[in-house]
């Protein structure tokens, strides 16, 4: 005789969340992905954060802002994190480094 498959199904796995930020911070899963495809250090994600060298309102989502920070280990290349403030903890919504500030900061 066969045993009848277990009719409970296993638990979701949770997607794995390294320690990329203090918590203060969440990301979003595009977040996760984008940092970790386009290799961008955590550090430099939480120094855009805390130390911007400019701020701006999205132009489409006013609750999102962009943080705006040259960072000298990536060439001197522009570093974007789009973020929500209004929310605990504040969420990343991307990063990138920004190929149209070349020189602009």
């Amino acid at each position: 005789m066969t045993a009848m498959p277990d009719s409970n199904p296993p638990p979701p796995v949770p997607l794995p969340t390294p320690p990329l930020l203090p918590p203060r911070y969440a990301l979003s899963l595009h977040a996760i992905v984008t940092i970790r495809e386009r290799g961008l250090e955590h550090a430099w994600v939480e120094l855009c954060l805390t130390h911007p060298d400019r701020t701006e309102r999205d132009r489409v989502d006013p609750a999102l802002i962009h943080a705006l920070k040259r960072i000298d280990a990536a060439g001197g290349r522009v570093l974007r994190v789009v973020y929500n403030p209004g929310v605990q903890p504040v969420l990343i919504v991307t990063a990138f480094l920004d190929r149209s500030m070349k020189g602009k900061l």
